[in-house]
């Protein structure tokens, strides 16, 4: 299951943008409100970009690359956390071959030493493509032949007496009580008066 991603923003746009915004400046024949009109942009982001552009220069309104806090883990990272996740659960000490979100969190912080919570082990896996498996769920003490026995000779059975009362079966029981007239013996229904 593929978490979903919002669009990136383009960062090499608007750092145009900025610079055209510097160049505007540098002619100095415009107002700053007349620079936010021309690129579409508002008068605060314009008037803010001024103050940059007084201060360092075109450099300034350089962008700074990209959005948000920088991931914890690196691409070296993931790639061995997902080696060590497909080396199976057994492989690193655990009871039984099953993934879950605090396993996974162990593993991540042995194998990096990035603590994550197991709330946010699921968006980690799902940006590195791994999906909910549920395993399924079979008694221990189960045993094939007489599943296969039962199969073969008791489910066809009790297919048949299940068929045998839905409608349009030629169940002898079925045809019988569709005609049974109803009894001659029952009274006025209750809160009607009789006539």
């Amino acid at each position: 299951m593929k978490t979903h991603v919002a669009p990136r923003r383009d960062f090499h746009g608007l750092e145009q943008r900025r610079k055209q915004a510097g160049r505007l400046f540098a002619a100095g024949r415009l107002i700053l409100s007349e620079v936010a009109r021309r690129l579409k942009v508002s008068r605060q982001s314009v008037s803010r970009w001024y103050v940059q552009w007084k201060r360092v220069g075109t450099s300034g309104l350089h962008g700074a690359g990209r959005a948000g806090r920088m991931p914890k883990l690196s691409l070296d990272d993931l790639q061995r956390v997902d080696r060590a996740l497909r080396q199976g659960a057994r492989a690193h000490g655990f009871g039984t071959d099953l993934w879950t979100l605090p396993r996974v969190a162990a593993v991540i912080e042995q194998q990096t030493g990035v603590k994550y919570h197991p709330g946010h082990v699921w968006k980690i896996l799902g940006a590195m493509d791994w999906s909910l498996q549920r395993p399924a769920k079979r008694a221990r003490q189960r045993d094939e032949e007489k599943v296969q026995l039962w199969l073969k000779q008791r489910w066809p059975a009790v297919k048949k007496t299940l068929a045998a009362g839905k409608p349009g079966s030629t169940s002898k029981t079925r045809v019988a009580s569709r005609n049974v007239l109803p009894s001659a013996g029952r009274g006025p229904r209750k809160g009607k008066p009789q006539s």
